[in-house]
């Protein structure tokens, strides 16, 4: 894990939410997806989770096609930590994160089930090119083919949008 690869999601949690709320090191953990052995990673995770009886809270955020931390369309509900093959949608829009392109492929991920665990859930969404997917998420059924739509069943979801996020539900 390299907390100085900008593009990388431990870099973004880290700058913007660990450190600013002064959580301590101890208390956070993330993947190292440079590792070779990924099933080693996954474990770890599941073990860090373990040592702390559960996550109190999740903070989410919403793919443009629907995907919730890398749970692409079609990913089982009951699935736990596990390594993703990202969609192509997923790809380009990632790119955004790196200054130069990256060939992403996949990645290693929380699954639906460990975030049904959760006692809390918070789904951030915003900007108008999300428009679509919350709508489909929020007023279209609940299936895998739209992995967001399954954390509606949470008995703790908190779902924040933004204007424009929201801008396109009845």
């Amino acid at each position: 894990m390299n907390l100085t690869d900008e593009g990388s999601c431990a870099y973004s949690i880290t700058r913007n939410l660990t450190k600013p709320l002064g959580l301590a090191d101890k208390k956070v953990c993330f993947f190292d997806g440079r590792k070779a052995d990924t099933d080693e990673v996954c474990r770890e995770v599941e073990s860090f989770i373990d040592s702390f009886k559960g996550m109190d809270v999740a903070i989410l955020g919403l793919g443009m096609n629907g995907h919730i931390g890398l749970n692409e369309p079609g990913t089982p509900a009951t699935i736990r930590t596990h390594v993703s093959i990202l969609e192509p949608l997923t790809k380009q829009v990632g790119q955004k994160y790196f200054d130069k392109p990256m060939p992403l492929q996949q990645g290693i991920t929380l699954g639906i089930g460990n975030l049904m665990e959760a006692k809390h859930l918070i789904l951030v969404v915003s900007g108008s090119k999300k428009a679509d997917i919350v709508k489909q998420m929020l007023e279209g059924p609940v299936n895998e083919s739209l992995p967001a739509s399954l954390f509606l069943s949470h008995p703790s979801i908190y779902i924040f949008l933004d204007k424009e996020a929201a801008s396109k539900l009845q």
